[in-house]
């Protein structure tokens, strides 16, 4: 190990390589855990996207996760919402999605990226989640209908973020005091579980007579 004025160089195999002590990398699980996520929200975007070019040539087309009056991917494709910034909401997920698998392949094959890098990671995926939890309400008390593929991608969507925002914690990419640190690494499951608990008891107790009728 020789040192320059940039910082500590490695020597091996006749070539001299600066050190990525700047670089972070992920560990297999959060890899394989941004490739699933991913997997799950691309073919629902891609479910949606179709489905929703079908219904624009025929008004009376029928999607296939129509199942009953709540149940209804028909009543939230023909809403506003729906294309919240001007065209459907799922080509958003077919791009977003389709790079968080690209980013776990690459961490898979031992990518390591800069702290900005996982910064904008965590920036995206909370957009992700804070645009879906506007989606879920607008769902259950204006739409007054629910799409099980969107429910899949808000699942997915949710998971990404927490484990996302975990990494970074663990790394000190976000820093956070001490205790509240060791407590996330120790319960890291709690916060996706509680968050999609408390998303499935709001569908719930929202259509209970319907459920229960």
């Amino acid at each position: 190990m020789t040192t320059t004025e940039t910082g500590p160089v490695s020597v091996g195999h006749g070539r001299r390589r600066r050190s990525v002590g700047s670089e972070v990398g992920g560990s297999r699980a959060l890899a394989w855990l941004l490739v699933i996520t991913g997997a799950a929200g691309l073919p629902a975007s891609w479910v949606i996207t179709i489905d929703k070019f079908k219904l624009l040539e025929d008004p009376s087309f029928t999607p296939g996760c129509s199942l009953n009056p709540v149940v209804s991917c028909g009543n939230i494709m023909k809403s506003e919402q729906a294309s919240a910034f001007g065209f459907p909401n799922p080509m958003l997920g077919l791009v977003a999605y389709a790079m968080v698998i690209a980013i776990g392949v690459g961490l898979l094959a031992g990518a390591r990226y800069r702290r900005w890098y996982w910064l904008g990671l965590n920036v995206g995926t909370l957009f992700g989640v804070g645009f879906c939890t506007w989606l879920q309400y607008q769902s259950l008390y204006s739409i007054n209908a629910l799409c099980l593929w969107c429910s899949l991608a808000w699942v997915a969507t949710i998971v990404m973020f927490c484990y996302v925002t975990l990494h970074n914690v663990e790394h000190r990419i976000i820093k956070v005091p001490e205790g509240l640190r060791k407590g996330l690494l120790e319960f890291h499951w709690m916060p996706p579980v509680l968050w999609t608990g408390i998303i499935g008891m709001l569908i719930l107790t929202r259509w209970w007579d319907f459920w229960t009728g």
